[in-house]
């Protein structure tokens, strides 16, 4: 029965096999034989409230007119349902695969959002919108159309413009010079452009990206972006194998407008409004401390405990994550493992009001940051002061009060 069974799932297996490609066989020679009817488009999405979702998306429309066919061909699908795709995600090691949608599907969905979707038609030869067609159908092949995500380098924008580039008999000619690093963009940068509404969000990125972040980078590299990708393709010129030169885009239109009008509004309670309240507070109670000769130890293990665990995190993707930009980070004079793995010896000290070294220390080392905050070759996010002079302002009180007690 076992044996019966398998041979049915083999079965099974090579008839969806033999239907895919007997499927993809006769849609290609479907598009030969009608490559006038044959329009392709480059379709850029607005952005979500979603923190994954916050700097839009990018896909390829395919459409014969003839048939009545009309896909999006979309680099952006992953399940959250992925075994340990949260542990994966921080690690840098996602699997994104392409998918294809029917084109009203694809819209509608972005209209129940509220995001709007943008069309660019591309002026591409009818051999030139065949050769894309068959790009896009080998890519869609279940070997294919997995890979490693990577949202600076290879992400759901950077696809569609490669995938368009190669379909070309000729090359894409930019306006702007594409290749050499630009003083004014950065990855981080850019992040900032497009978290401006979201401050919780931009706070915990900068957190976890490194100095290789604040690196200069060319304008082709910041086309990982959607809304860039639009924008210089909507003023590139494309020249053919004779040189000659018309424009990569014919017709631009807006599919759907934003629509905004549900959306929650940006919550009053910022990081740099809440840290700097938690500043106040902490300064105020170590006053009171010093004052009384009360070590306050309880507030040094909430608050060390969770520079601690912050540092765990910030560590653990330094060593082992392969996203890029994310090491080093000199966020780890501040937030570090050894906050939480010498906790119990700082309190043992701290209650006992005895001079803590490691507090020492650790006054010095925040000092030293907040001093030379501007020359450190990364760039900080400025909830990061009170954060640290909170930090500060506990280690410099042990210090006060076991000198006193001396």
């Amino acid at each position: 029965m076992r044996n019966y069974m398998a041979g049915v799932s083999y079965l099974c297996t090579l008839m969806k096999r033999f239907l895919y490609i007997f499927i993809t066989f006769f849609s290609v020679l479907s598009l030969k034989a009608q490559t006038d009817s044959l329009t392709v488009s480059l379709l850029t999405c607005g952005p979500g409230q979603e923190v994954y979702n916050l700097f839009g998306h990018s896909a390829i429309r395919v459409k014969n007119e003839a048939t009545g066919v009309d896909y999006v061909f979309n680099y952006g699908i992953f399940s959250f349902n992925t075994p340990n795709f949260v542990l994966r995600f921080t690690l840098g090691q996602t699997d994104y695969q392409l998918g294809v949608q029917y084109y009203d599907d694809f819209v509608y969905n972005y209209e129940m959002q509220g995001r709007f979707v943008h069309e660019q038609l591309l002026n591409l030869t009818p051999a030139e919108r065949l050769q894309l067609a068959v790009l896009l159908e080998e890519n869609y092949k279940p070997e294919n159309r997995v890979y490693r995500y990577n949202y600076f380098y290879d992400n759901c924008s950077t696809r569609p413009r490669d995938m368009i580039e190669r379909a070309i008999n000729g090359q894409v000619i930019y306006q702007e010079d594409m290749d050499t690093p630009q003083k004014s963009l950065t990855y981080r940068g850019l992040v900032h452009n497009y978290t401006k509404r979201n401050a919780w969000s931009r706070f915990g990125i900068d957190l976890l990206l490194g100095s290789e972040a604040d690196k200069p980078i060319s304008r082709r590299a910041s086309m990982f972006i959607p809304f860039l990708l639009e924008q210089y393709f909507g003023t590139a010129q494309r020249t053919d194998l004779q040189g000659k030169s018309s424009g990569l885009i014919t017709e631009q239109r807006t599919i759907i407008e934003q629509d905004e009008s549900d959306w929650p509004s940006p919550t009053p309670f910022t990081p740099m409004r809440l840290f700097l309240l938690l500043f106040i507070v902490v300064a105020a109670l170590t006053i009171w401390g010093i004052r009384k000769q009360k070590s306050l130890w309880g507030l040094d293990l909430v608050l060390f405990a969770a520079a601690g665990i912050a540092g765990c995190i910030i560590a653990f993707m330094v060593a082992f994550s392969e996203h890029p930009a994310v090491s080093p980070n000199y966020l780890l004079f501040v937030f570090h493992p050894l906050h939480l793995f010498c906790l119990p010896w700082i309190l043992r000290k701290v209650k006992k009001l005895q001079r803590s070294r490691y507090m020492g220390l650790n006054a010095v080392i925040l000092t030293l940051f907040i001093i030379f905050w501007v020359l450190i070759p990364q760039k900080f996010p400025i909830e990061v002061l009170p954060l640290a002079s909170v930090l500060l302002v506990r280690s410099i009180s042990n210090i006060i009060l076991s000198y006193r007690k001396a």
